[in-house]
């Protein structure tokens, strides 16, 4: 299906940027929260990080003018953990030009793939269980197709890649959601306080099917964003800050010992 292309925009898709940012959502308001079954943790935070973008290949010889690459938007879990318990289903909100433009994904893994031409920004809604939180959370992204160095062909076996990180955070969770989640790899969890106890969790979502990506056939171009990946990224960074600043201190003594040049006279008018 044709589409518009918007105008190019200067986005970096080949780096991992993390975090770029934190959401943190306000927790349900209405009378669920009397419920004993969905009491809150007091002076908790669950924190799960999420990764959103786009994957893009050019289709070569395979190419129409309508339709010139393949790409696929998705959510997934920063170390491709299944999202399920937590998010209920993913909306994505594509082009008009598009058939049915409003995409639901009702399981994980929440994705979709389509053929193109044109960039555009995608809506990605994430709707969460029901004992998690009563309100969505909006998120933009924008498909890109073409890399940024355009010399020479496209490859159709390297795509271009745009990935975002986030961590969403949610505060005083149910204890029915903390339940669920205690152990699961996709939520960072707090150590709960000595002697503190949670009901057993009413549904086991693990059961339900995977829902991860750690097989999926794009995993491999999937960008890292462990904490050890950041950790190798910080310290490069810090040495050629470090390696400037010997450079610029080598600099300023060159010129402290060089012959200063001499000030003209001072002119004095005669009356």
């Amino acid at each position: 299906m044709p589409h518009p292309a918007p105008e190019p925009q200067v986005v970096d898709g080949g780096s991992a940027s993390k975090p770029q940012r934190i959401i943190k959502l306000g927790k349900t308001t209405d009378d669920s929260d009397k419920k004993s079954t969905n009491r809150r943790v007091k002076d908790i935070e669950l924190c799960v990080p999420i990764v959103y973008g786009t994957i893009a290949f050019y289709l070569g010889r395979k190419a129409s003018e309508s339709q010139s690459h393949k790409w696929t938007v998705y959510v997934r879990g920063a170390t491709n953990e299944d999202l399920g318990a937590v998010i209920k289903h993913v909306v994505f909100q594509l082009h008009p030009s598009f058939n049915n433009p409003t995409r639901v994904v009702e399981s994980p893994p929440f994705e979709l793939s389509e053929c193109g031409w044109g960039e555009f920004e995608i809506g990605i809604s994430l709707f969460f269980h029901s004992d998690v939180c009563d309100k969505k959370l909006d998120l933009v992204h924008f498909l890109k197709l073409y890399p940024e160095d355009e010399s020479g062909p496209q490859s159709t076996k390297k795509p271009v890649v745009m990935e975002s990180y986030n961590e969403i955070v949610f505060p005083e969770p149910s204890e029915c959601f903390f339940a669920r989640v205690q152990n699961h790899p996709a939520v960072l969890v707090p150590r709960l306080p000595a002697g503190f106890s949670l009901p057993a969790p009413v549904e086991n979502m693990n059961d339900k099917g995977r829902g991860d990506t750690k097989d999926h056939p794009l995993n491999q171009w999937f960008m890292n964003f462990s904490e050890a990946d950041e950790l190798l990224k910080l310290a490069s960074a810090r040495q050629q800050v470090q390696a400037h600043i010997v450079k610029l201190r080598r600099e300023l003594s060159v010129i402290d010992g060089m012959p200063q040049p001499l000030k003209p006279a001072a002119s004095y008018e005669c009356i």
